[in-house]
């Protein structure tokens, strides 16, 4: 196994497995940026990523079998893949050199200021928000982020600023190094949305996941950052371990204040006007403080970063309308856990106010399908009008929870004229759902 990834490997070939993972694919586009030859394989290749690794001429392979592998110099074995899958072994049984994507993504971005953004919710949209404020200075901002952004082509970029946002994602490495991803960044500033119990696959219990969180905050250095909203308990106990770097509690006076009444944001003797801003919900305008803050730490003064975020272009499948015509909307939304349900709910419900909303939640987390969330999951939906539960697991958990999009689909086309809007909550491919959905609306 590689042990550091230096500028050595420039030029050099270097094959990903498990490429159009938006990790492992965004670190594609960063690698060429760096010069590398870069090739991958996949199981499936799926639009957006695989339409922007064309785009940059990767060769994609699909399938795993070891006559398929191509020489290279480097093997970046995504997380994934575990022991059994035949190029994994083969690269074992040849001794050929490899390591993991967040490992090397470490090694390029080691000289950078590091702008880490981790917590069970919120990771992805506090990203973009705070790319889109640098980028309305004209900074060239380095960027990995998972998802896609209506204001940049990629999900990640070099860059050529001193700064690099990364998302940071508490999942583990690879087969070979089960720590967290984000114990590879040394940010310098560490967001933490938020912690709550998620990845039962990986996590036993809430404290396996304190621990990790804990690891990464040991790399964050004296004169570094640690953000985080007032008021988390969990995050409190996280602190309680041991803390030696500048804490920021965001929703207090000392920093930045979202209004009782969700109104204005509060900084210093300014107020911005929420109104202004194209979020909806309390806890998208909590990402855009989190963002404003992070951003005047390092320079930029709240009424720039706030005039940038009312232009924000937002994340895809972050409460996107999908479709609208005279009588329906369809919305499409990430959310997959009770937490981020109830909070993409109740936006929905500010938002849509005298409207019947109508909610499709697909199980699609491990965490959701194997029922470890309990009641909790089906009451986070209780403020809809109607939901239709799906989970495709082996295994449901409750009989009223469909096994087929088919059969949902035909039952809930019955109901389709008493709603105005349908909600759709997934963290899995959402069109399976939505495609046929929009049809039947169409047509009828």
């Amino acid at each position: 196994m590689v042990t550091n990834v230096t500028d050595k490997y420039l030029k050099m070939k270097i094959h990903i497995l498990g490429i159009c993972g938006t990790f492992m694919g965004g670190l594609a586009q960063i690698l060429i940026e760096k010069g590398f030859t870069v090739s991958g394989s996949d199981q499936q290749f799926y639009p957006p990523m695989s339409d922007q690794l064309d785009a940059m001429g990767v060769e994609m392979i699909q399938g795993y079998e070891a006559s398929n592998l191509p020489a290279a110099e480097l093997y970046v074995i995504g997380n994934a893949l575990s022991r059994g899958n035949p190029s994994v072994e083969f690269i074992l049984n040849q001794k050929l050199e490899y390591t993991s994507g967040p490992k090397m993504l470490g090694e390029i971005i080691k000289d950078r200021t590091v702008i880490a953004v981790s917590g069970t919710h919120g990771k992805t949209s506090t990203s973009f928000l705070l790319c889109e404020i640098f980028k309305a200075q004209k900074i060239d901002i380095g960027f990995l982020v998972g998802g896609v952004s209506q204001a940049f082509n990629h999900s990640a970029r070099l860059g050529s600023a001193e700064y690099f946002v990364i998302e940071a994602d508490e999942y583990d490495s690879a087969f070979f190094d089960k720590r967290s991803k984000f114990i590879h960044y040394h940010p310098d500033t560490f967001i933490i949305n938020n912690i709550e119990f998620d990845h039962a696959d990986i996590f036993q219990n809430l404290s396996d996941i304190l621990k990790q969180f804990h690891h990464a905050i040991r790399t964050v250095p004296e004169n570094g950052n640690i953000l985080s909203h007032n008021g988390e308990n969990n995050i409190a106990e996280l602190m309680a371990m041991g803390c030696w770097s500048k804490q920021h509690k965001i929703g207090t006076s000392d920093t930045i204040q979202l209004s009782p009444d969700l109104s204005s944001i509060a900084f210093e003797d300014i107020k911005f006007d929420t109104a202004k801003l194209p979020m909806h919900g309390e806890h998208n305008l909590n990402n855009a403080l989190m963002a404003i803050y992070a951003a005047y730490l390092h320079g930029i003064h709240p009424k720039e970063s706030f005039a940038a975020l009312q232009k924000s272009q937002g994340v895809k499948r972050r409460f996107e309308t999908i479709f609208q015509n005279d009588t329906k909307v369809v919305i499409d939304d990430f959310a997959h856990h009770p937490t981020a349900i109830s909070f993409t709910i109740e936006a929905a419900k500010k938002y849509f106010s005298k409207q019947r909303i109508l909610g499709i939640i697909e199980l699609g987390s491990n965490t959701m399908s194997q029922g470890h969330h309990g009641k909790t999951l089906y009451e986070s939906a209780s403020k809809l009008d109607k939901a239709f539960w799906l989970n495709v697991s082996s295994k449901k958990n409750q009989e009223f929870e469909y096994e087929s999009v088919d059969v949902l689909l035909k039952d809930l086309e019955d109901d389709l004229d008493n709603f105005d809007v349908i909600l759709i909550m997934s963290n899995k491919d959402s069109k399976k759902i939505s495609e046929p959905l929009i049809e039947r609306i169409t047509n009828k």
